[in-house]
């Protein structure tokens, strides 16, 4: 499975990437920005994006907006320390399929990476 880290946090990105590799997933990269991750996105084409909502240049939500008017239908779990209803309907509404909230556990993060691609299936 592709993975696509999308954080302006390195520390949170090397978190993730550490619980993925623990999962046995390999192929990662890694964004900075939701416009670095725009740059990257269709040429890594990844199996699943790890989104925060909050970075500078462009959002996680932005982002998430993006590649959905452009018909990317990749799961998305919004990994962010947004945790007020409005907020996850609001991402929902916009596309993004699953969510956890910073800060999580490895298993937390498994769970709802495993339930994001048995829903995908």
């Amino acid at each position: 499975m592709r993975v696509m880290l999308v954080d302006d946090s390195k520390t949170m990105r090397n978190i993730q990437k550490n619980i993925l590799t623990t999962l046995g997933i390999e192929e990662m990269e890694e964004a900075c920005d939701g416009q670095d991750a725009l740059s990257k996105v269709v040429a890594f084409k990844p199996d699943l994006l790890l989104v925060d909502w909050n970075m500078p240049n462009m959002d996680g939500l932005t982002f998430v907006r993006e590649i959905r008017k452009a018909g990317n239908k990749t799961p998305v779990i919004m990994v962010t320390t947004e945790a007020e209803k409005e907020r996850v309907v609001e991402a929902i509404r916009s596309g993004v399929n699953n969510y956890v909230v910073k800060p999580f556990t490895p298993d937390a993060l498994s769970a709802r990476i495993n339930e994001t691609m048995a829903k995908a299936a």
